[in-house]
């Protein structure tokens, strides 16, 4: 089974900068893609960026221009670097993959999510 753990929320004030990691482990194929959700309290769950093996990326209108997703292959991990934050990106952030696993000598396609790390600006 494909595990994801999380790793640099936090407090910030607005304006400020935070940069999550996210780095998968078990017995990994592939990785097609991965990607940072986020859910706010009494919201529903949403795409922040997804970004692919081939390095194509995806964001949230609510965040281009401040949020940058990068990903490292050989480490299975990705990133957000997330500048300019304001209130509204209050929420517990998520990881998602989806990819191919070995699994009893063969592949099989899996979608993991992490514990979720919380993010909070504020001053």
């Amino acid at each position: 089974q494909v595990q994801l753990v999380e790793s640099g929320g936090g407090l910030v004030q607005p304006g400020g900068s935070l940069r999550l990691s996210c780095a998968a482990s078990g017995s990994i194929f592939s990785i097609y893609a991965m990607g940072w959700y986020r859910q706010a309290p009494g919201k529903q769950r949403e795409l922040v960026a997804a970004i692919t093996s081939g390095g194509s990326t995806n964001y949230a209108d609510s965040v281009k221009g401040r949020f940058t997703i990068s990903r490292d292959n050989a480490k299975n991990t990705v990133y957000l670097q997330m500048n300019s934050l304001k209130p509204e990106d209050t929420a517990v952030y998520y990881c998602n993959a989806e990819g191919e696993e070995v699994v009893a000598g063969s592949l099989t396609d899996f979608g993991s999510w992490g514990q979720g790390t919380q993010v909070t600006v504020s001053s």
